[in-house]
Formats: C-alpha cells, structure tokens, sequence
C-alpha cells in the first residue's frame, strides 16, 4: 500500500449525500497532503458534485458503487443482498486492503454489521465498542461502547477500557488516560450486576489508570478520559448529551437576541462565545470509530455535514500514522499470554 492514508468514503451514506459527503472530503483533501479518498457511490451523481470544487486531483479518485443501502432496511439483510451499494464495496476494499479505512453517515445498523462481517475483528477481540469523542470541561473523554453491544459481559468491558486507553493516548495524546465505570454511585458495592462483576476485573487491571466509578453528572467535568459502559447506557449518555447541548444553545441564543441590551453584549462577546460553543461541539471531533476492527470503521451522524465529514477523514490519518491498531493487537497478545501464564 503507498504511503498515503487511504480512505473509502462512503459518497451515498446520510441525510446530506453526496454533496456534503463529497464536500468534505474536498476539504479534507485540502488540508491534508497524505490523505487519499475513494468516494465510492453513484460515479455520475459523485462526479457531478466534485466538478464543483478544485482539488489536488491525485487525491480524490471515484469508485462506481450503484446501490445504496436506506436507514430503514434490516441490516443483515442489507449487507447479505447489497453487494453493489456503497457501504459493501467501501467496507470491502478495507477488508481487502485497498483502504486503510471506512466512512460513513449511513445507515447505523448496516456500519456495525458490515464492520463485524465484512472487516471482521481482530482476533482476540470480543466485541468491537463505538466509541464517539464526547466535549467535556477539559477537553473530551471517549466513551465506550455508545451503540454497538446493548448486551454486555464483564470481559467486554475490561477490553474497550484497554483500547479506548490507547485510543486516548495515541489519537488525543493524553498520557495514562483515567478509566471510570458508570455507575450509580461511587462505592465500589453499588450498581447492577454487570457493574459489581466489571468493577474488579478492572481495579486489578495493571494496563490501566483505573479510578472506579463515575456518576453521569460528573462525566461533562472531565473526571475521566475512558468513560466505560455498556452499549445502552452509552446510548443513552450520548443522546442526552446531544439533546442537552442543543437546548442550552437554543436557550443562549434566544436569551441574547431577547433585547437591544443584549444584542449589545452578544455582539462585544461573540468571538469568546463562539471559541466556547466550538469546544462543545463533538462534530469537531469526528466520527465515532467502532475500534477492534482489522481496520478502521467510522460512522459519522447521518445528518453530518462537510466539517464533520473532513474531520472524520483527517481522524483516520492519525489513527493510521499512530498505529492505533498494532497497539490494540499487541495489547489483545499480551492478555492472552497474560491468560495462559495464569
């Protein structure tokens, strides 16, 4: 493979394909000399938008993908039957190492399905977390799994512990990045039985900086980097995180165009204001990448725009360059060696 990152963009995925898809990936582009995308979707559709923009022309090529997978299809059923549609060939070229990884605002379900069958997992790993980039008070912390395993076994969590540990130090470069449970309270005896089992396991876990548990109202202070739970708590957090965040900018905003006075002050604070409201904003960030995949599958919000989809594209190039994924393997290796010694 060359020595630029390449990326499979799925061009047909989300509210806003191809043009914001296409979009983004030409800022992407832009800004980042070692990227290489592969918009793969409709070619007449996708070229139609590209011949829109100037771009560095060796970095953007188009693969012809016919189909498209809708949110509302089943998504086994999706994948098994659609092997034309974007999503398959996109996932497909990083199965087959023709892309180091995997774009896509479409359909949540198919992302999770076709990165476990198609991609497939790296061996050792049970089961892969999404695991998005949440805004907090310090900076952001990563939360997994936020939507891909509702059903969870203690041995789950102790592995995305591990790998959002790496992620955190690799990607954001936080150094021994604090791991916390979600639980309902911060003695180590409280909440449900996958709590009381996980929490253990995790205290003895000498790969991480492990502090215990951490109550949702202490999450957006930034009290741990590696926020670890089980795929519906996760969900739940990240909604209500995305639902708040837009009613307390709903609130400001409509509080300072409420008067003259107001307008006055909105107007002499607005470049801080909008430094502050940026810092809060997740889509900055990326996608959220389903990590402990043999390569990276990101899913970005299916109503993402062009910001969200270049920042998606520029994550996959650290994620490549730091090597994220041969550190998860080594660190899998050595829990099973650990295991075998035991």
């Amino acid at each position: 493979m060359s020595e630029k990152v390449i990326v499979a963009l799925d061009a047909m995925g989300g509210d806003n394909a191809p043009v914001e898809i296409v979009k983004g990936a030409v800022e992407a582009v832009k800004e980042e000399a070692g990227l290489l995308v592969k918009l793969v979707g409709r070619e007449e559709q996708v070229r139609a938008e590209l011949a829109k923009y100037t771009y560095p022309q060796g970095q953007i090529e188009v693969v012809d993908a016919p189909d498209v997978i809708e949110t509302g299809e089943q998504p086994v059923m999706a994948i098994r039957r659609k092997k034309d549609s974007s999503m398959v060939r996109a996932l497909t070229m990083v199965k087959e190492k023709k892309a180091d990884a995997f774009v896509s605002a479409g359909s949540s379900g198919a992302i999770l399905v076709g990165g476990q069958v198609i991609v497939g997992r790296i061996r050792g790993v049970e089961r892969p977390p999404m695991a998005p980039l949440i805004p907090t008070a310090k900076g952001v912390s990563i939360l997994v799994d936020s939507g891909a395993n509702v059903d969870s076994r203690p041995s789950f969590l102790v592995q995305w512990a591990k790998m959002g540990s790496i992620y955190m130090e690799n990607i954001m470069g936080i150094k021994n990045p604090k791991v916390a449970i979600v639980n309902v309270g911060l003695e180590e005896e409280k909440g449900n039985q996958l709590v009381k089992e996980t929490y253990p396991l995790l205290k003895a876990c000498k790969d991480i900086n492990f502090i215990g548990s951490i109550e949702a109202r202490n999450i957006p202070n930034g009290d741990a980097d590696v926020i670890v739970c089980d795929a519906f708590v996760g969900n739940v957090i990240l909604k209500l995180y995305e639902g708040t965040a837009k009613m307390l900018l709903s609130k400001v905003k409509t509080t300072l165009m409420s008067s003259l006075k107001t307008k006055i002050g909105a107007l002499l604070i607005k470049n801080s204001l909008s430094d502050t409201m940026k810092s809060f904003d997740a889509k900055q960030y990326g996608g959220a990448p389903l990590i402990g995949l043999n390569g990276l599958v990101v899913k970005t919000h299916g109503n993402a725009k062009a910001m969200e989809v270049k920042n998606s594209l520029l994550q996959c190039v650290k994620f490549q360059r730091e090597k994220v994924n041969e550190k998860i393997i080594a660190s899998i290796s050595a829990e099973k060696l650990d295991e075998a010694e035991a």
